[in-house]
């Protein structure tokens, strides 16, 4: 029995030593610098600036600038969008900026469970509040350019290997739901703050709230063509920012301006024949038609040089003066704000859409970039427009509108021009070389999921549909 006794102790203290062995190297084998659970404020920062770097300044900008003629392609991959070769539709055009959509989407889902009800950190209203913002935001970005996409499966990689593709109109329920639910969300107190993580507006929830309604004030007018509701256009747009200083931007010194560093990198871009003749056409009042470009050579383009645009087969081309690695990166600016008011004002016949209008060229005319105006400069132009009424005057919102995305706020230029012919109204904005034929109505589908997804595969077919399907909020079916 002694020995019995013996035994089952020698027994006990061998599991007991290799338990307390196997902890210990547990925590030895730990690797410090991959925790597996990290606070969500540490997380945010990262998604807050590839959201503004890589998604919204990048190549989803520079095609759609192509696209919407505020650029034109100088060689190689913009060239070939600029005469629609091959990458309009080619599924490996948007292959990285889709792929890391899709990763911003899963970090902020990440953040939103932990934030959530049952998850670690419940209770961080100002964290999930602004994650939801991004995520509507970047979500709003994804559907506007590609239509229906995976989404309500792709959130859930272990249980749908082949996620189906939703549709456009239940994806922008999902935008305007996270957008209202992040208001509420910010109005709630929290011992949680973000702090100095939050690189956009440093932890005030006030000014988060402001870029939620002017997201919400952008996407009501979004879907005008289903269902116009200017009057909750105006009622966003009022409750969102109310100068420059609260504009939904990113400034950082460690993120360089994306049209400045692919300028430097690769020089892919040039100036767009249309968008000069629009400024030209000014005239000498204004006198961004005198500053906005180069040329090849470095010399300044004065009002009366001829510049050289980009036609197959030429090399010379005039370039933006604009760019500089301070720039800001706009998720949502003051002027398009303002703009948004101001159209919103004219379609219901509002006496106050003029100054609006004006209100909104003077804030982008005197907007922080390489090039800056004084609100002298703005008055001056401003005062030779004269009164305008109507159709007039709700072609110069627009055509002010798109000067004003100049350079790097080629999506939203897209995304206007392609409303606007839905709704009849593709006179607005003109442009010299829209190839009618090849105009890109979306962009196409990630090489990832076209190899890897049969259903977004059959989607994107041989990449044509891009020319002949609109989404769905310009009238089409996907």
């Amino acid at each position: 029995m002694k020995n019995i006794k013996i035994t089952i102790t020698a027994v006990m203290a061998l599991f007991l030593f290799q338990s307390c062995s196997e902890d210990k190297m547990d925590e030895i084998n730990a690797d410090k610098n991959n925790p597996t659970n990290i606070p969500s404020r540490l997380i945010i920062t990262d998604v807050m600036s590839a959201s503004a770097f890589t998604i919204t300044g990048s190549d989803y900008s520079f095609y759609a600038g192509i696209y919407a003629e505020l650029n034109a392609g100088k060689h190689n991959q913009m060239f070939n969008a600029q005469i629609r070769k091959g990458e309009p539709t080619a599924e490996s055009t948007y292959n990285n900026p889709w792929n890391a959509s899709y990763r911003q989407l899963k970090t902020l889902q990440t953040i939103i469970a932990k934030c959530s009800e049952g998850g670690s950190e419940v209770g961080n209203y100002q964290t999930l509040g602004v994650a939801q913002i991004l995520y509507a935001y970047n979500l709003a970005i994804l559907t506007d350019l590609f239509g229906d996409v995976p989404y309500s499966e792709a959130s859930k990689p272990s249980e749908f290997l082949q996620p189906k593709v939703d549709k456009q109109e239940d994806i922008y329920n999902s935008v305007f739901a996270l957008l209202k639910d992040a208001i509420v969300n910010l109005d709630k107190t929290t011992p949680y703050k973000l702090g100095n993580q939050d690189i956009i507006y440093a932890s005030n929830s006030a000014k988060w709230k402001k870029a939620a309604n002017g997201l919400l004030a952008r996407y009501t007018m979004r879907l005008s063509l289903r269902k116009a509701d200017y009057a909750a256009v105006i009622s966003y747009v009022d409750a969102s920012f109310s100068n420059v200083s609260e504009e939904f931007k990113l400034v950082h010194p460690n993120v360089p301006n994306p049209y400045a560093l692919f300028k430097r990198d690769r020089d892919g871009l040039g100036v767009a024949k249309s968008f000069y003749d629009i400024l030209k056409a000014n005239g000498n009042a204004d006198i961004r038609n005198q500053e906005f470009f180069t040329k090849i050579d470095g010399s300044v383009a004065t009002f009366d040089n001829s510049l050289v645009f980009p036609v197959e087969g030429q090399t010379i081309y005039s370039n933006s003066a604009l760019m500089n690695d301070k720039n800001p990166i706009y998720l949502m600016s003051y002027h398009e704000l303002l703009f948004l008011k101001a159209e919103a004002q004219a379609r219901l016949g509002l006496a106050t859409a003029q100054a609006t209008m004006n209100s909104a060229i003077k804030a982008a005319y005197t907007k922080a970039q390489e090039k800056t105006f004084t609100t002298q400069q703005a008055d001056t132009y401003i005062a030779s427009i004269g009164t305008l009424t109507g159709n007039a005057l709700l072609k110069k919102i627009m055509v002010e509108k798109y000067i004003s995305f100049y350079e790097n706020e080629g999506i939203e230029a897209f995304n206007d021009i392609r409303r606007l012919k839905a709704m009849g109204n593709g006179d607005l904005i003109p442009m010299v070389n829209p190839q009618t034929e090849k105009f890109p109505n979306r962009f196409g589908y990630g090489q990832s999921d076209v190899s890897a997804n049969l259903k977004v595969k059959e989607a994107f077919g041989d990449g044509s549909y891009v020319y002949t399907e609109k989404v769905w909020w310009a009238g089409g079916t996907r």
